[in-house]
């Protein structure tokens, strides 16, 4: 990362929104560095760098949306920045950047205190909220994007890489056999699942790249948990946001009775992105399948870029894949009865 950005967001971090209030004496901390964001915080506020590539005016919109009092509760609201449109400002080169409240993340260290019914909650209540309602016009949701950008990378990979790749562990064979797999599976996936077309069931609000990592608690430690990042908030299929549990439970990566949670509790708060009782996969199927393509495609790609083996996790994915395109009909994920 430049010294220039860092420099930058730590300034920004540092800054107060309200005349009169000292700038925090804290030394600024990198929370996150990746090539689509970055993150620093100084005391009680962060900032971020967004992804080059992004749309200033999009985001823009969508910072609008996550300080719209319909969103009081559901997404941790920005803080305002010395810039004509109140949220974002811009370094010397056009990375947009914008300020946070520091949240306290989920502890990796307890998966058994993951807060999957308070992210079932918080999608339930998102998905409720009225895009007609809010600051707009509404960009779509990016997910399928996404998962579209995970399959150019696999295949910048394989380009890069020249030669064969080392081979992965037993199971999905070698890496060319594997992103063989992920291919396969990537095109029995309709258009709109590939961000090639509108999506069928478009008028959701979604988030659009839902995981545990999305979730902090706000104020930090002790206060209610807020959905953040959105960078691809927008309106779509409202499945998509359930979708990295249901391929998670679907590959065995997500144990049964938590998916089990997760979906009872946001049945209960009236999430309509799957139906009130009985088997969710109808709805379901094809958002996981596609979420499970790209979590397959970013692993190869990683693992050719750095000429290592798959693990386990990763592996499991890969798998999940070769199984799609070699069942005649759809798969039916063992597990508890979630009606």
């Amino acid at each position: 990362m430049a010294t220039s950005l860092l420099d930058r967001l730590a300034a920004l971090s540092a800054t107060t929104a309200r005349p009169g209030v000292p700038a925090t004496a804290t030394a600024p901390e990198v929370l996150a560095d990746r090539p689509d964001g970055t993150v620093v915080r100084s005391g009680p506020t962060v900032a971020k760098a967004h992804a080059p590539d992004g749309d200033p005016h999009d985001l823009a919109t969508r910072l609008r949306i996550a300080a719209h009092p319909l969103l009081h509760g559901i997404l941790l609201p920005p803080l305002p920045v010395t810039a004509p449109d109140g949220f974002l400002t811009f370094t010397e080169e056009g990375r947009v950047l914008t300020r946070w409240p520091y949240g306290s993340p989920v502890s990796p260290d307890d998966p058994g205190a993951a807060p999957w019914e308070d992210t079932a909650r918080l999608l339930a209540r998102l998905h409720t909220v009225d895009p007609r309602q809010l600051p707009g016009p509404v960009p779509p949701m990016r997910g399928p994007a996404k998962a579209a950008r995970a399959l150019a990378r696999l295949r910048t990979a394989l380009a890069a890489a020249g030669g064969p790749p080392p081979a992965c562990r037993p199971g999905p064979g070698p890496l060319p056999a594997a992103a063989a797999a992920v291919e396969r599976a990537w095109a029995l996936l309709p258009p709109w699942a590939q961000g090639a077309a509108p999506s069928p069931r478009a008028g959701t609000l979604c988030h659009g790249d839902l995981h545990l990592g999305q979730l902090v608690r706000h104020p930090a430690t002790g206060g209610p948990w807020l959905l953040i990042d959105i960078d691809d908030l927008g309106t779509g299929d409202g499945a998509w946001d359930l979708a990295r549990p249901a391929a998670w439970f679907a590959t065995g990566l997500l144990a049964p009775d938590l998916w089990a949670r997760f979906l009872a509790a946001y049945r209960a708060a009236g999430g309509p992105a799957v139906r009130p009782s009985g088997d969710p996969w109808p709805d379901l199927e094809v958002p996981a399948r596609a979420l499970t393509v790209q979590t397959a495609a970013l692993a190869v790609a990683k693992a050719i870029t750095a000429s290592r083996l798959l693990d386990e996790s990763e592996a499991a994915v890969v798998d999940a894949c070769a199984r799609m395109t070699s069942l005649p009909d759809r798969p039916a994920p063992a597990g508890p009865d979630v009606r």
